[in-house]
């Protein structure tokens, strides 16, 4: 059973983080744009002093993010076209206290993101085309475990903005209004598949897919 406001809790805070990523940006003098035609949310041109870049925003609830592999395994998707990472995450994990932002150029996220692979791939790790590669904002760097190599970047750049949670209840009922609206099914909606499932809730509430358990009950 869905652990309804455990769910609602998540979907506030990533909301919170992501318009937090978008207010450091703003206080440090950028100016934030949506481009149109990218097909990607998370994708925003940010200018400042006459200079143009591309960001990815990236939200995290457990201080991790990711990118996957193009479809050609040759790239990071998203990350390839950007100029610059915002990582906008809580502090910790299990007792996160702040929301901090991070300006993170992406030519070292692209690096960490190439020496974690590599050192996956040698470790005998299977790495499906398609899905998210994580790696740690906050850990330290090691080669051992495989899973930290990569990471420190939110270490290596100080937060641009940190502030407390903010109290969540009200977002909450206004979540917990909208459930309540009775949903029209879509006649022609096609099938979905557990993979799929867990990747889109993967992508909502801002976990690893693997952190993702479906049960189905005939």
């Amino acid at each position: 059973m869905t652990n309804v406001s455990a769910t609602l809790e998540k979907v506030s805070i990533r909301k919170w983080l992501f318009e937090l990523a978008i207010e450091a940006l703003e206080a440090d003098d950028w100016k934030v744009e949506k481009i149109p035609g990218s097909g990607k949310s998370s994708i925003r041109k940010i200018t400042k002093d006459g200079i143009e870049r591309v960001a990815t925003i990236r939200t995290s609830q457990d201080t991790w993010i990711a990118f996957p592999r193009t479809d050609d395994g040759s790239a990071w998707a998203t990350l390839e076209d950007a100029d610059v990472v915002i990582a906008s995450s809580v502090n910790d994990k299990e007792n996160p206290k702040f929301g901090q932002v991070h300006i993170i150029e992406a030519d070292d996220m692209r690096a960490r993101f190439d020496r974690l692979y590599k050192a996956r791939q040698e470790a005998g790790h299977t790495l499906p085309i398609g899905r998210g590669v994580w790696i740690s904002l906050y850990g330290r760097e090691v080669s051992d475990p495989v899973y930290y190599v990569g990471a420190g970047a939110g270490l290596a750049n100080p937060p641009l903005l940190k502030r407390k949670l903010l109290d969540m209840e009200s977002d909450k009922s206004e979540l917990v209004a909208a459930e309540s609206e009775p949903k029209v099914p879509e006649s022609n909606a096609g099938s979905l598949t557990i993979a799929e499932a867990k990747r889109r809730l993967a992508a909502t509430f801002g976990v690893r897919e693997d952190d993702i358990s479906i049960t189905v009950n005939g």
